[in-house]
């Protein structure tokens, strides 16, 4: 559905025709006050405000929120990227809403959007139509919820999205290089949903359709709340105990005094993170406590595909004619098939946010949603993706979901896979032939990464004979190369994904990775079917294309020019690299501001100045000439004339 098709005709709706729909300017929540006039509103229930472009896509998480509360029949207004210079009249406009404000900052941290792992102001905004900077303030929760709460003290402000969800509690700031308190303190708001919010946010609007106050919102799972201590509280806040499903950790105060407290805090945090029956955190804060519930368990399927089928355009609201935004252009014709993450990596934020539990949508959701793709009038024929945080988790989860309820390891492939994780790939093998068998569709990429660590697991057959453990073992090898095949024979756009991250065991480790020399038998079977894909295609050699991270804690400059001289020697010239940027809540976060890792309290070794880092990405680039020469320098400071050797010949 090309937007160039959009029009505006006489009367106020503004009209686009497509093969099979007609939308009018009424199919997106309202923007502006002209829009609530139009649909004949006086007031709104809730004004959400969000930091990213209005894009009506289940893929934006404002527009899953917004959509979600209008189906449970409320009036429903979005702000997108309200100025917050000059008179506020972006919050004013839709005036006091009956129930709240809500607030997200984006699909990313406003810090990580605004800056890169050097500390310096990004020229874009993928979020942005135009893909223009300076549409978001820094810390864009606080501000707008600060904004809010000065205009209109007495409307209550919810607060959720990654940035809040991930600052929930102390955390560590990388940009202002401080420990800063939970965000509900800072921004003043009332309530904090963290995760994935459908679940609290349903229940909350249920409960205020009820007729209770927002005041009384303080025990829904998945929300945090910030309240006055009680009278003698204060005493025990320097130290952890655990009573009654209630987890005290370290005061805010107490962890500004010592790192190591608030790595001790960080390792309860993330345990109870990832807990099906967690428990209450709760954290002093000044004359405060910061309080977090559980979270929710799990979304059902039929829940997730609820999500995923309400009433969205697919499209950026109309205001943006002319204008794309470069994260739609990304994922315009993408199909996201499940939630969550189980890789439990030290450095990545998708499972402290989506959960390790993975969530799948159904077969026939799925194909519904690529249905209506194929129906748009700029579609033509190709899916850019069709998977998920990682492509290849699909209907993944424990064989035994009481032994996955008591379990609280962030990972479930780290230090190995789990053996009551059932990591069967056929039925992702089935979603993937029934698209492509769909009319319509000339062929469905997987742009996501793949986890090249579970393409290449055995897979449990309960219906092979246990009695011929050869057989058995040679149909585990089919299942997997199965897979293995059918993504590189047909789901490749010329360049296939994945992440090791780094070579170094020791670094690995840190990072919760597998060893390199699973990369290398990956590696080994990729130039295999890519050989045998070439015999019969007559198409392009297709690229392998690994993903590493420099100055991750643990990572020394002599580590960074071995990952140089390994990848070398598997002839790779590198461009999917980045400098470790720390992010909120995160292991690799916590080792790099206290120095220890809060699992074994033990030093970790952390690259932090400017001049250490840009040395440790120079590696990456031991091809370029301008990097050649203080590489030789440096390695012979470091007596490394084998390296030198490796590298340079």
């Amino acid at each position: 559905m090309s937007m160039s098709s959009l029009a505006v005709p006489a009367s106020p709706l503004l009209i686009l025709n497509n093969m099979t729909n007609t939308l009018r300017l009424t199919d997106w929540l309202p923007t502006t006050r002209k829009e609530l006039e139009i649909r004949g509103w006086d007031e709104v229930d809730v004004v959400l405000f969000s930091g990213d472009a209005y894009v009506d896509h289940p893929s934006f998480g404002a527009a899953v929120i917004g959509r979600l509360m209008e189906s449970f029949g409320l009036k429903v207004a979005l702000v997108p990227q309200p100025d917050w210079r000059g008179d506020h009249r972006d919050f004013t406009k839709m005036g006091k809403p009956r129930l709240f404000f809500a607030i997200s900052a984006g699909c990313m941290d406003s810090m990580v959007n605004h800056y890169t792992a050097n500390k310096r102001l990004r020229s874009d905004d993928a979020y942005t139509a135009g893909g223009k900077a300076g549409s978001r303030p820094d810390y864009a929760t606080i501000t707008y919820s600060r904004i809010l709460k000065s205009l209109y003290p007495d409307i209550p402000v919810l607060i959720g999205g990654i940035e809040a969800s991930l600052r929930r509690l102390t955390h560590y700031d990388y940009w202002s290089d401080t420990l800063m308190p939970s965000i509900l303190v800072d921004s003043q708001a009332d309530l904090l949903v963290y995760g994935m919010g459908e679940k609290p946010l349903t229940e909350i609007c249920r409960r205020l359709q009820d007729g209770e106050l927002f005041s009384s919102l303080t025990d829904i799972p998945q929300t945090a709340i910030l309240k006055q201590a009680s009278s003698g509280q204060h005493e025990l806040n320097d130290q952890i105990y655990a009573e009654n499903g209630i987890i005290r950790l370290h005061a805010h105060e107490a962890c500004l005094k010592n790192k190591l407290l608030q790595a001790e805090n960080f390792r309860f945090i993330e345990e109870e993170s990832n807990k099906w029956q967690a428990n209450t955190l709760i954290q002093a804060v000044g004359n405060c406590d910061v309080v977090v519930n559980p979270p929710f368990s799990p979304m059902e399927t039929e829940e997730l595909d609820n999500v995923y089928e309400l009433p969205f355009t697919r499209l950026p609201h109309p205001k943006y004619k002319g204008k794309t935004i470069p994260a739609y252009d990304m994922i315009k014709f993408s199909v996201n098939i499940h939630r969550g993450c189980f890789g439990g990596c030290a450095f990545c934020t998708i499972s402290a946010h989506q959960g390790k539990f993975i969530v799948s949508r159904s077969k026939a959701s799925i194909l519904k949603e690529v249905k209506g793709l194929i129906e748009m009038d700029d579609f033509k024929g190709y899916l850019s993706d069709l998977g998920g945080p990682s492509a290849n988790m699909y209907q993944m989860q424990g064989k035994d979901l009481a032994v996955c309820r008591r379990c609280k390891k962030p990972s479930c492939i780290y230090p190995v896979i789990c053996p009551n994780l059932n990591t069967d790939h056929r039925p992702l093998l089935d979603i993937y032939h029934s698209v492509d068998a769909m009319d319509g569709i000339r062929k469905s990429f997987i742009g996501s990464g793949i986890r090249y660590d579970l393409a290449m697991c055995a897979t449990t057959d309960h219906s092979v004979d246990k009695a011929q453990p050869d057989k058995t073992s040679k149909k585990h090898k089919n299942i997997s190369n199965e897979y293995l095949r059918e993504v590189i024979f047909n789901h490749v756009s010329g360049r296939l994904k994945v992440a090791p991250e780094h070579v170094n065991s020791d670094v690995l480790q840190l990072m919760r990775k597998p060893d390199f020399d699973h990369f290398r038998q990956f590696k080994a079977l990729f130039d295999h079917f890519e050989d045998e894909r070439m015999k019969t295609n007559s198409g392009g050699r297709q690229q392998l294309i690994p993903y590493f991270i420099s100055s991750h804690p643990g990572c020394t400059e002599e580590h960074m020019a071995e990952l140089a001289a390994e990848t070398r020697a598997l002839d790779f010239r590198l461009e999917q690299v980045q400098d470790f940027t720390p992010t909120p809540m995160t292991l690799a976060t916590e080792m790099y501001y206290t120095g220890v890792n809060p699992y074994t309290m033990k030093p970790v070794y952390t690259t932090k100045s400017k001049q250490e880092k840009l040395a440790q990405r120079d590696y990456f680039f031991w091809y370029e000439k301008e990097s050649r020469d203080a590489i030789i320098r440096r390695l012979r400071r470091m007596n490394r004339p084998d390296l030198i050797k490796k590298l340079f010949g």
